[in-house]
């Protein structure tokens, strides 16, 4: 006990009072970071439940439910709503399709087509669709692929609108309707087609066993792993386990050397 109370009273001498409150704030910093960490587990955690929920979930039928989400905002979509899986039925508007650049698939650069389909119904509302991939060059050549003009049903997921924290004019989208995107940011393109759009966009599932669709449609992702957070948790909890002991046993040490010192005679070393 009186070394302890000796080293507790060296760690806040005039000598080391500034060394302990640096470590100490390091020790406060590190375990912060640990349980940043943890608060990441637990929304990893949560987010894992909703895209379980919604991966186990029944299609919505558009048609049938689009009225419990014509007064929501893009931004106020539910959390439970993306990934769940849609079935709707009505027509690919072509006239009013556009181009999102910047999109890969197996490691070969191309666009996706995002294209409004108007739901059947006398409402007339309709939702984006990413229908998928295809090359730089087919979109070059001014291939947009809009064979299917009929009515027709479609299976997809949601998604939901991309934008960026600060909204400028450059952020909206483009005036002209043929012109290329960069996101799809429902709000901006709502105010440019002429019906309403539900406040999310859908993602064409792809058709099972067909190798040669295009556009290709993009799959779900899904990964349901918890990620490196409890790892780094620990971690930065060890940092700051190490760095308060390794401290500790510095000042003690010290001491110890220092009382070794002052007990030796004034040659420094012991006459024997």
């Amino acid at each position: 006990m009186r070394q302890i109370a000796a080293v507790a009273r060296a760690m806040f001498s005039r000598q080391w009072w500034w060394v302990t409150l640096i470590v100490i704030a390091l020790m406060i910093l590190f375990a912060r970071l640990g349980f940043w960490q943890l608060d990441r587990l637990a929304q990893r955690r949560i987010a894992n439940a909703q895209l379980l929920a919604a991966i186990e979930s029944a299609p919505i039928n558009l048609n049938d439910e689009y009225n419990a989400f014509i007064t929501l905002k893009p931004d106020d979509v539910p959390a439970d709503l993306p990934n769940r899986n849609v079935i709707a039925t009505g027509r690919y508007d072509f006239d009013n399709q556009y181009v999102l650049k910047l999109q890969t698939w197996s490691g070969r650069a191309g666009v996706h087509l995002i294209t409004p389909f108007i739901l059947d119904g006398e409402d007339g509302f309709a939702v984006l669709v990413d229908r998928g991939w295809i090359s730089d060059a087919d979109h070059a050549a001014g291939l947009p692929y809009d064979e299917g003009t009929g009515p027709q049903t479609i299976k997809g997921y949601v998604a939901l609108t991309e934008t960026i924290l600060r909204r400028t004019t450059a952020a909206n989208a483009p005036d002209d309707l043929t012109d290329e995107l960069f996101r799809v940011d429902i709000a901006a393109l709502a105010d440019r087609l002429p019906y309403p759009v539900l406040p999310f966009y859908l993602k064409l599932t792809p058709e099972e066993g067909r190798i040669d669709q295009f556009p290709v449609p993009i799959p779900k992702e899904v990964d349901l792993s918890e990620g490196p957070h409890l790892d780094y948790a620990l971690q930065w909890f060890i940092f700051s386990a190490i760095l308060g002991t390794g401290y500790v046993l510095y000042v003690f040490r010290r001491l110890n050397k220092q009382e070794s010192e002052s007990s030796l005679p004034d040659g420094g070393y012991d006459e024997d």
